[in-house]
């Protein structure tokens, strides 16, 4: 093996079929076929349609990230791939996936967390991440903010979202006002022509007897959607540009003022920000504004980095490779509501017999069983099914 580590890896938690492959901290491809066409009609995303796709663009987009950096299967140091959270059927198929890639190959095989590995993409982009790092992560499935002192093996929550994600928002807002989805990008586009302080929405749990941390944006949502409602009624043209503007900065308002507060809590110097909500303009630049005030390094990788891919899994599985993690046993599943507390999850090894298996089967019963008789919040947006995400 190289002193760095070729690294493939497989995303496939949403409507995005994602592979990327990494040589240490370097991108060297990063293909994706995406499904969201498929969904649009449905104002959201379904489980077996986003599954069924996975299935078909698998082996095609694989093939593709292998000859965009120029390497053999062969060459490769580890497979690494999204063990959850996210859908269980999309995640079941890159599961699969990777596991028979590696099986194949004789490589070892890594599953990891969504989440982490957003954090670890931007290592692609400014390079290794400092020790700590508070990083905020927002899309159509989760708010969360996470501290790390180690991205393979320490990730705390700090906060998240109690009932609808941001990005979820944004979807929601954008059907009301007709513009289709996805609604993150037109609703930003939208916004670059309004007025964000046209219209008084509120700012979910910024009270101060309010979770200092986490995230609410289902109360916006609906007060935004009785506001059109009521113009609406009342035979008035609606000023969509004035209210994707006042949305989204009530949306990026609450999440920069929580981020940034984290980190003067924390010590923490460096806020990293990543998910699709990331690509969002107004973010990048209120974010930046605030933490620059605060004295804080603010880091966001380029959107096509934001959004899922690849190319995050094989980072954070270039890393697991790097720093000498387990890998993850033959026997590995998909986890929809995969902690993020677990940046990877560990196996009893390619090599041990069936009692360790046993074990490690064990081991996973009993964390489930914890989870099940916890609350949990946050999920994905999806038609026909719900799902513990962050």
């Amino acid at each position: 093996m190289a002193d760095e580590p070729l690294v493939l890896g497989i995303e496939t938690s949403c409507d995005e079929t994602g592979v990327g492959i990494v040589r240490g901290t370097t991108l060297l491809a990063d293909a994706v076929a995406s499904s969201v066409d498929e969904h649009a009609r449905f104002g959201g995303v379904v489980p077996e349609v986003a599954s069924r796709a996975h299935l078909e663009a698998m082996v095609p987009t694989i093939d593709r990230a292998l000859r965009e950096a120029g390497v053999s299967a062969r060459d490769l140091d580890g497979v690494a791939v999204t063990a959850g959270p996210g859908l269980a059927g999309a995640l079941l198929v890159g599961v699969s996936a990777a596991k028979a890639y590696a099986y194949a190959l004789g490589k070892p095989l890594y599953g990891v967390n969504h989440l982490a590995s957003h954090i670890c993409v931007d290592q692609l982009e400014h390079g290794p991440l400092p020790e700590p790092t508070m990083a905020l992560l927002v899309s159509g499935g989760h708010s969360s903010l996470l501290l790390s002192s180690d991205i393979t093996s320490d990730v705390r929550p700090m906060g998240a979202t109690i009932d609808d994600a941001a990005g979820e928002a944004f979807d929601k807002i954008a059907r009301v006002l007709d513009l289709g989805f996805p609604g993150g990008p037109v609703i930003d586009r939208y916004a670059r022509e309004g007025d964000p302080g046209a219209i008084a929405f509120p700012r979910g749990l910024t009270g101060p007897r309010d979770a200092a941390y986490d995230f609410s944006f289902s109360g916006l949502k609906t007060a935004v959607a009785r506001w059109i409602e009521a113009r609406r009624a009342a035979g008035e043209e609606v000023p969509v540009r004035d209210v994707a503007a006042s949305f989204q900065e009530a949306v990026v308002d609450v999440l920069t003022r929580k981020a940034v507060r984290a980190c003067k809590d924390e010590g923490v110097d460096h806020l990293m920000i990543g998910g699709g909500v990331a690509a969002n303009s107004r973010l990048r630049v209120l974010a930046q504004e605030r933490c620059e005030r605060a004295g804080i390094r603010l880091r966001v990788p380029r959107p096509k980095l934001c959004t899922d891919n690849g190319a995050m899994v094989a980072a954070l599985g270039a890393e697991m490779v790097a720093r000498g993690r387990a890998t993850s046993a033959w026997d590995l599943s998909a986890d929809s509501s995969l902690p993020v507390t677990e940046p990877h999850v560990p196996g009893t090894g390619h090599e041990d017999d069936g009692a360790g298996e046993d074990d490690a089967r064990g081991r996973r019963r009993h964390r489930h069983g914890q989870q099940a008789s916890a609350q949990g919040h946050g999920h994905v947006h999806a038609v026909g099914e719900e799902n513990l995400y962050s």
